[in-house]
């Protein structure tokens, strides 16, 4: 892709924050942006990740690490006051033609040149939908309040599943169409040598994962279930795994590592925007048993067992069927890996370049 007006290629610069699977979505992105001849600046939020996954990430972009904070991680909007001065301010300075938030909220109040694309990965209103099946709560309103306006100064709003799309319009009736741009995964190789166990990977504090079926779950199953993934944060109670194995929050290559060894994967999701946990697992040919929830259809009808959202009986039996049947199960780790051949890094990256290009003339300084 080009820039019309100077004939060179735009730059990036993408928020990205090392909590969770942004972190890993901005680097992709980033990696295969690169390859297009597309330079990103990345300017993480939050607290930074280790110096290892730092090196990493300078090896495909720039790195700003800011250290302002993430919506989530506040009480009011107030302390969120600085983000768009500092963005504002980014984007001059890098001399960026795009800038992607990768939180909503992050372009509430900017006053950028710049054209701007807010991806909505997840966020607290839509979770409550999901989740409580209820509006959040009143002190947390701020939430919806700032990420609508994030929405309304953005070019173009990204949701990475239709799912999440349509639960972001319903919660956000302001915010105009909402376009789909999957998540992606590299290509990686089956290893051939399955071992009898279930694995998992989760931020298990959070209650739209449902730790507590999973659990549950662990007790009816033949083979044992491994999960990965921190069962804690501060200010919110840890799980208490009983049946699992817990191993903790470990380094993506070992949880990778995890993943391609065993027999099977499952996810109690009962709020998943996309789920790539489980692409990751698909994508190095494990079977999957899931939560029968919008997200998981829309991705994975056809190749994967299904069992009802909180259902541990469900659950279990379905993960029984696959681990007491190698020919079920080697069928279904094989309709899992061509499933997952959809969401290539390549059509990723060309969506999202379409969509850089298909934004709005660049805006005069307000």
């Amino acid at each position: 892709m080009r820039d019309m007006t100077t004939n060179r290629a735009p730059k990036v610069l993408m928020t990205c924050d090392a909590a969770g699977g942004v972190w890993t979505y901005a680097l992709d992105l980033a990696r295969g942006l690169r390859r297009s001849g597309i330079e990103t600046v990345l300017a993480g939020f939050g607290a930074p990740p280790s110096e290892a996954r730092l090196r990493q990430a300078r090896g495909v972009a720039e790195v700003r690490w800011t250290g302002l904070p993430l919506d989530w991680m506040v009480q009011d909007r107030r302390e969120l006051s600085v983000v768009a001065p500092a963005l504002d301010a980014m984007v001059a300075e890098t001399g960026a033609d795009v800038l992607q938030v990768n939180a909503p909220s992050q372009a509430a109040g900017l006053k950028t040149h710049a054209r701007v694309i807010a991806v909505s990965h997840s966020c607290v209103v839509t979770w409550f939908r999901a989740v409580k099946g209820c509006d959040v709560p009143q002190d947390w309103r701020w939430h919806r309040d700032l990420n609508g306006e994030g929405m309304a100064w953005a070019d173009r709003v990204i949701a990475p599943s239709r799912a999440h799309a349509d639960l972001t319009a319903l919660c956000y009736p302001g915010c105009g169409p909402v376009d789909v741009v999957p998540n992606a995964i590299a290509p990686v190789g089956d290893s051939g040598r399955r071992q009898p166990f279930v694995y998992a990977a989760a931020r298990w504090w959070d209650e739209g994962k449902d730790a507590e079926t999973l659990d549950a779950t662990a007790a009816m199953t033949d083979w044992p279930v491994l999960t990965f993934g921190p069962g804690w944060r501060e200010g919110v109670a840890p799980v208490q795994f009983t049946h699992v194995r817990h191993r903790g929050d470990r380094p993506h290559a070992e949880v990778r590592r995890a993943a391609g060894l065993a027999g099977i994967f499952v996810s109690p999701s009962i709020y998943e925007p996309f789920g790539l946990a489980a692409l990751e697992a698909a994508a190095g040919g494990t079977a999957l048993v899931l939560s029968d929830i919008p997200t998981y259809r829309e991705i994975w009808d056809d190749a994967a067992l299904f069992a009802p959202p909180g259902d541990t009986r469900a659950f279990a039996a379905r993960i029984n069927d696959l681990s007491r049947d190698p020919a079920l199960r080697a069928r279904m780790a094989d309709a899992a890996r061509q499933r997952a051949h959809r969401f290539s890094p390549a059509a990723q990256v060309q969506t999202m370049t379409a969509h850089y290009a298909g934004t709005s003339q660049e805006r005069s300084p307000a």
